[in-house]
């Protein structure tokens, strides 16, 4: 891997990672429809420049039906399902929970569409479950004032981009990635928009919401996901997935300095078990081979 490379890698580790802290800041003042309608809005916006740029609208548009499936997937349901869970619980958990969109990718992948999956990454999505049950085993309250609500959304949304993985593999084949990207944008911000709208904040936003909320959608959203197209056009879709195992360190260091949030036992646990579970399950863990005599 080349410097240049690493340093992309490095960068969207911490610009992911950041995403939950800006999260964390700005839904409390505008809720999490409003939200990510101004994420997903202000970031169809630049990648539909982009996009304009590059001549690929008509290509968008003449699968516009799988689009707004991928959209809904991708982005709509997630988001607000981050958002919901960003009220509650810390941005290191929840960057710790974002980093089983891989496995859920592969499982969804060997159910749905058939993909094979060896022995050693079926121990892998079993092992990355476990590391599920460890992370959340102490915030399933479903109490008054209970954190239970936040922690099944906080976990359906890596299930959703899951879903859109294989959604996209398996309907969007002739749309590239920013294609494929600016338009599940632009379906997300339509279908969030009339919810965006009944629930809009009656109080003035403070300017560090607003500042929150642009810098998550033009940086952790818009140009993230630029570098991201980088990254898998120079190493591969295997070694860019690699940036899963580097979000929720950024996710946890940027909560405990910036927002004071502590990091328990539970979290460092659930997180290791986790993310050997999703390496397993991605194939980056093989079996060793063995040595003729």
């Amino acid at each position: 891997m080349r410097i240049r490379d690493l340093t992309d890698l490095l960068v969207l580790a911490a610009v992911w990672g950041g995403s939950f802290l800006f999260m964390r800041i700005a839904v409390p003042e505008l809720g999490p429809a409003p939200l990510m309608e101004l994420r997903v809005g202000f970031a169809a916006l630049t990648l539909l420049g982009v996009l304009l740029w590059r001549g690929g609208v008509a290509v968008v548009l003449r699968h516009w039906r799988p689009v707004l499936l991928v959209g809904a997937f991708n982005a709509a349901l997630p988001f607000l399902m981050y958002g919901y869970a960003a009220q509650a619980l810390g941005a290191g958990f929840l960057s710790v929970s974002n980093a089983v969109t891989p496995m859920w990718g592969a499982a969804i992948g060997w159910l749905w569409l058939r993909d094979r999956l060896p022995a050693m990454r079926v121990l892998g999505l079993a092992i990355g479950f476990f590391g599920i049950i460890v992370l959340v085993w102490d915030k399933f309250d479903f109490s008054d004032g209970g954190t239970g609500l936040a922690v099944v959304a906080a976990l359906l949304a890596p299930l959703c981009y899951g879903i859109a993985a294989n959604s996209t593999k398996r309907y969007l084949a002739g749309v590239d990635a920013l294609g494929g990207a600016t338009g599940s944008m632009i379906s997300a911000s339509l279908l969030l928009m009339p919810f965006a709208v009944w629930s809009w904040p009656s109080a003035p936003v403070s300017m560090q919401a607003w500042a929150a909320t642009i810098t998550l959608a033009l940086v952790c959203t818009a140009i993230a996901y630029v570098m991201f197209f980088r990254l898998i056009a120079s190493v591969g879709p295997t070694a860019a997935v690699s940036v899963t195992f580097l979000v929720p360190v950024f996710g946890m260091l940027w909560g405990m300095l910036l927002l004071n949030e502590e990091i328990t036992g539970t979290i460092l646990v659930g997180a290791a078990i986790i993310l050997l579970g999703t390496a397993l399950s991605l194939g980056l863990v093989r079996r060793p081979k063995a040595i003729n005599a």
